[in-house]
């Protein structure tokens, strides 16, 4: 079980005030890592740590906008000031417009683009310069099912989650020499407060994945950390340009015929 230990990490998740990205960082602190949580509004983040703390796990927040360079390079600057290293970055902050494509401003195209791609980019290409020095590091990209998949109104998510599985192959083949790993989870359909008004009984959608969904239900949160607290210690050491999708089997299928 030492291979999943990471006791003496430091790990930073961008976005990890609520859902699925809070209940990955949990994951990782149950497993010993010291977590660094940043969010681009200061009260919901300042209630996230708080609750980290209640949970018994040292956390700290830092509230920056990952798409803006200046800022994110200065705040990882100050970060690794203060606590030394980051040995594990989980790039989990992002958006989602759910706008036709004929009827999307390509403004707001741009928009998701940018959280989605653009800011994996830049917090990985910083966060990397102290993991070449050391020669150790591990990132993880939260991709999706919209990596592989299509659907209506989400083309500007999916095509940044496409884009960003891509990023991940490239980031690892490029930087794999120094010992990094880079990977990626693609979680499916969650039961989190975000889908709380659609996972009732009747709602058609609920419906929709519970017959989807070879599991048969929504995935619970914490069905990410193990995935998460892999992706993150020894015992991925050789696991490189990887994305782990945790989907209850949707992607192994092609669905159950109307009449069965």
């Amino acid at each position: 079980m030492n291979l999943f230990n990471l006791e003496g990490k430091t790990a930073l998740i961008t976005g990890g005030i609520h859902g699925l990205g809070m209940a990955m960082a949990e994951g990782l602190a149950k497993a010993g890592a010291e977590l660094i949580i940043t969010n681009n509004v200061q009260e919901p983040l300042d209630v996230a740590i708080e609750q980290y703390k209640k949970s018994g796990f040292k956390a700290t927040g830092y509230v920056f906008d990952v798409t803006d360079e200046v800022e994110a390079e200065k705040q990882v600057a100050t970060i690794e000031a203060n606590h030394g290293k980051i040995d594990i970055l989980v790039n989990n902050a992002g958006i989602i417009m759910r706008v036709l494509a004929i009827d999307m401003p390509v403004s707001d195209f741009r928009k998701v683009i940018d959280v989605d791609l653009v800011g994996p980019f830049i917090m990985s290409k910083l966060v990397a310069k102290g993991m070449i020095a050391r020669q150790s590091g591990k990132i993880i990209n939260i991709c999706s099912m919209m990596s592989e998949l299509g659907r209506d109104n989400v083309s500007a998510y999916a095509s940044a989650k496409g884009g960003l599985k891509m990023l991940t192959r490239n980031l690892a083949t490029e930087w794999a020499k120094h010992n990094i790993q880079v990977n990626a989870i693609g979680p499916g359909y969650f039961a989190t407060s975000q889908t709380a008004p659609i996972r009732v009984d009747g709602h058609p959608f609920n419906e929709f994945i519970i017959s989807r969904t070879p599991a048969g239900r929504w995935g619970d949160p914490e069905d990410l950390a193990g995935t998460a607290v892999f992706l993150a210690s020894d015992a991925s050491n050789f696991v490189n340009g990887q994305v782990i999708y945790v989907d209850g089997g949707i992607l192994a299928t092609i669905g159950k015929p109307s009449n069965e």
